[in-house]
């Protein structure tokens, strides 16, 4: 498995599974250019992937915008010369009871974690075309469990499973691929961002401890995925345990998350 030689473009590129993922692809020769909002933790990670043998590029942009996108993939053609990854790694969760939650938070929700991941690859894909490269979406084991107090966040990456698979078998005669990942619980900043999308270093990860694993595992296993051009990869044990339970004993979920509530 090697990038030697690729141009691969990450949004949400400044922390957690996007950082780790452009150091993966650096070490693999890749050239490596992330997107997001916070230049100074842009900038860290290119120096990570300097670091590690890439050469990087840091490409601030509101993925929630079209024009930013548009601009982001000239940038990084400009730069590295094509374009052969474009991962959309961006996003975030909305979380609290249902009863509570306002048609401004879905649409918050949905509009970063589906829509912009939508027009991220729409937007690469003709570039992505002319050297039959690959898209990755991120989706989450989320996507497959009733997660209260998480209807949101849980939506939002089902919505992504079944958007990448529509993408995977519609771009197939361009000779793009699309891969869809579903990680189980990594290390990232998702638990410090709020409802509005806000980074909150304060906020506690109540996330199981035990269960975690990190980033660089993490990407390790992502970038595998993508290099094979699987449709569907999901990791982790519990992740895979999860979406085994989730998909063929539903009734099993039901009772557990509600005994828990």
């Amino acid at each position: 498995m090697s990038f030697s030689g690729s141009s691969v473009w990450i949004t949400g590129g400044g922390s957690g599974l996007g950082r780790a993922m452009a150091v993966e692809f650096a070490r693999q020769g890749a050239s490596v250019a992330v997107s997001g909002r916070r230049e100074d933790r842009l900038a860290e990670t290119v120096a990570a992937v300097e670091a590690a043998g890439g050469r990087g590029l840091a490409v601030p942009c509101d993925v929630t915008q079209d024009a930013d996108l548009e601009a982001a993939v000239a940038a990084v053609v400009g730069a590295f010369g094509k374009l052969d990854v474009a991962v959309a790694n961006a996003g975030f969760g909305v979380a609290g009871r249902f009863e509570t939650l306002t048609r401004d938070d879905w649409r918050r929700q949905l509009d970063l974690n589906v829509v912009s991941a939508a027009m991220t690859a729409k937007l690469a894909l003709p570039e992505l075309e002319k050297t039959q490269g690959r898209i990755a979406l991120v989706g989450s084991v989320a996507a497959f469990l009733p997660l209260p107090k998480n209807a949101p966040y849980c939506a939002s990456k089902a919505a992504i499973g079944i958007l990448g698979r529509t993408l995977s078998a519609e771009l197939a005669p361009k000779g793009v691929t699309c891969t869809t990942i579903h990680p189980g619980f990594v290390e990232s900043e998702i638990a410090l961002v709020d409802n509005d999308g806000n980074f909150d270093e304060t906020r506690v990860d109540k996330r199981p401890a035990n269960l975690m694993w990190k980033a660089e595992d993490a990407a390790r296993v992502m970038v595998w995925a993508i290099a094979k051009r699987k449709v569907e990869h999901t990791f982790t044990g519990h992740g895979k345990a999860g979406v085994f339970v989730g998909r063929h004993l539903p009734w099993l979920v039901q009772r557990f998350v509600t005994a828990r509530r």
